[in-house]
């Protein structure tokens, strides 16, 4: 993203492209908690920030299936608990949420079910 264009700019034209109402711009701007702040320029953003107009921009087409890949790493305290009870959220929804990480203990508090892969196999670890 240009770090001149504001989030919801941003978000607008990846919707136009994909045929998607201006109005679902808003909503997954108050999904993500970034509405008071969806006018200012991403360039002053934090990680945190970024972390969630990416997401944004995930949920823009209403996914049934979701794909996090490292969804915490780099975000403090706060941002990883509210990217947990967002993933948590999703799933409650009746969502398919996927998450790929390298931190057991975060996904030992969020996630329902593992599938641990190591040197190209997987071992389904269910909980």
């Amino acid at each position: 993203m240009h770090g001149g264009r504001s989030a919801r700019s941003h978000l607008l034209s990846l919707a136009q492209l994909a045929g998607i109402p201006a109005q679902r711009v808003d909503e997954v701007l108050g999904v993500v908690g970034l509405q008071d702040v969806a006018k200012r320029r991403s360039k002053g953003f934090s990680l945190g920030m970024g972390q969630r107009l990416g997401i944004a921009a995930a949920l823009l087409g209403d996914p049934q299936v979701l794909l996090f890949d490292e969804p915490v790493n780099g975000l403090d305290p706060e941002g990883i608990l509210w990217v947990r009870n967002l993933m948590k959220k999703l799933a409650a929804e009746g969502r398919t949420v996927f998450v790929s990480s390298h931190l057991m203990s975060e996904m030992a508090l969020t996630a329902d079910h593992l599938i641990v892969i190591g040197r190209g196999s997987s071992s389904p670890t269910c909980r």
